[in-house]
């Protein structure tokens, strides 16, 4: 690759510089496609076994190297030890899952008058997977590990901030016995290796993950050479506590429910909704459980958040919070490092930026509702729809209530968002399509029908 610029790392607990990363030019982004199209012709044409069995290889691989891509994730994005660790083993577990849907990625058989008709699911090509800051293994292999099942290459251009366990992933794809050129990983900027393999002719589809103004840019030039797209965009989640939930339980859970990742999460429940009845108890239940949250670095067992990702995203969420503004608020480290600490404001208005606007820190809101219609109407007055929790003991309203919300991942009585095994995706300004679960594979194939005529 070339060197025509280069882009730093910092580790955002300490503001060191841990590494130098040569950036990705246009040039760079057409030679990479064109050794994935030849490397992807072999692979769709391998045995189903054969792609399955390498596929495996690489979740062992994966595996083998958990606690250093977990140590490697700490320094360059400031997770936390234990999260991680998570998702090391969520590449490791997608990879294997989606190994086992290679030999069932079938076609249907349709009657017709006349023959015989058949429909074949086969590779788009060339993949292009561009991956955000804020869980940079998982998302990237949301997209990359599918796409391979299917029997696509995949072109990986990691976010400038986070590019190192990308890069080692591509290293431990060629390990695991991966053809060369069939998994790539160019990191460098999004205005010019992102835009490059958006652009570029030979990329099939798009899988991108980040801001909602990114992924509009991205979804119209996409448009502009029918180029498909997948899109995971932003959130600003519900989390609606009902007076005859367990408000206990509902309150301690809470505080991780936004503060997982340093709240750098689409799927953070930042907008917490409680009954008015429930509301005073909840709060008194809350205070003490944000005080409790340990604050500090991330590599340390014990932390449960560490910093944000950058000194740009910490001025952003700081705009957000007037040093007098009334709520809660946690601990967080002084001196170097990019550290917010835990917040929850109150008396905002329903419409406040902080309220409606996805600040993707370690901050939420909470606003009271009086009745079921009017945590449906809180709950939906706002342009995304990604994710969300329900609590109550009452299971018609929790039916009812997740049938009213628009939103593409809702819990009851949970925080639970993602799972390598079911769908995910968001409504309406939080994205287009869906990523993980049984029908992931298919979401990288052209359908091709073929009608056989049984004719004498």
């Amino acid at each position: 690759m070339s060197a025509a610029y280069e882009q730093q790392v910092l580790n955002p607990a300490t503001e060191d510089v841990i590494a130098t990363v040569p950036g990705a030019t246009a040039a760079d982004v057409d030679a990479a496609v064109a050794r994935a199209r030849a490397a992807q012709r072999g692979w769709a044409a391998a045995a189903p076994a054969d792609r399955a069995r390498l596929l495996r290889r690489f979740a062992a691989v994966v595996d083998e190297h958990i606690e250093e891509l977990a140590r490697l994730e700490v320094t360059e994005a400031g997770h936390t030890i234990g999260n991680a660790r998570w998702e090391a083993g969520n590449v490791r577990d997608l990879l294997d899952f989606s190994a086992g849907g290679v030999e069932r990625l079938s076609g249907r058989q349709i009657p017709v008058a006349g023959g015989l008709d058949i429909t074949l699911l086969e590779p788009l090509g060339v993949i292009g997977v561009i991956a955000p800051w804020n869980f940079p293994m998982p998302i990237a292999a949301w997209g990359t590990a599918p796409a391979l099942a299917a029997g696509n290459a995949v072109i990986l251009k990691p976010a400038e901030t986070t590019p190192l366990t990308a890069l080692r992933l591509a290293e431990l794809a060629l390990e695991a016995g991966l053809p060369e050129g069939l998994f790539q990983v160019l990191p460098g900027a999004g205005a010019i290796a992102g835009d490059a393999l958006v652009e570029h002719p030979g990329v099939a589809k798009i899988v991108f993950t980040g801001s909602t103004r990114v992924g509009k840019q991205i979804m119209a030039k996409c448009a502009d050479r029918v180029k498909r797209v997948t899109l995971e965009l932003g959130g600003k989640s519900p989390n609606i506590v009902f007076a005859d939930a367990d408000v206990e339980a509902a309150a301690l859970a809470t505080p991780m429910s936004f503060l997982d990742n340093s709240g750098q999460d689409c799927c953070a429940r930042t907008r917490i909704l409680v009954q008015r009845t429930a509301y005073d108890r909840f709060m008194e239940l809350l205070g003490p459980a944000i005080e409790q949250v340990v604050v500090g670095d991330p590599a340390d067992e014990k932390t449960q958040m560490g910093p944000l990702i950058s000194r740009v995203q910490l001025d952003r969420v700081r705009s957000y919070v007037a040093d007098d503004a009334p709520g809660l608020r946690g601990s967080a480290p002084k001196g170097p490092g990019f550290w917010f600490p835990p917040t929850v404001l109150t008396g905002l208005a329903a419409d406040a930026p902080a309220a409606v606007e996805e600040v993707f820190g370690p901050v939420a809101v909470v606003l009271p509702f009086e009745d079921e219609a009017d945590a449906v109407r809180l709950a939906n007055a706002t342009d995304y729809g990604l994710s969300g929790s329900i609590w109550t003991r009452d299971v018609g309203r929790a039916l009812r209530v997740s049938r009213a919300v628009a939103a593409g991942n809702l819990s009851v009585n949970s925080h639970s968002s993602v799972r390598y095994s079911t769908p995910f995706g968001g409504y309406k300004q939080s994205g287009l399509g869906r990523e993980l679960g049984p029908d992931a594979l298919t979401a990288f194939t052209e359908t091709k029908n073929v009608f056989i005529s049984t004719e004498a």
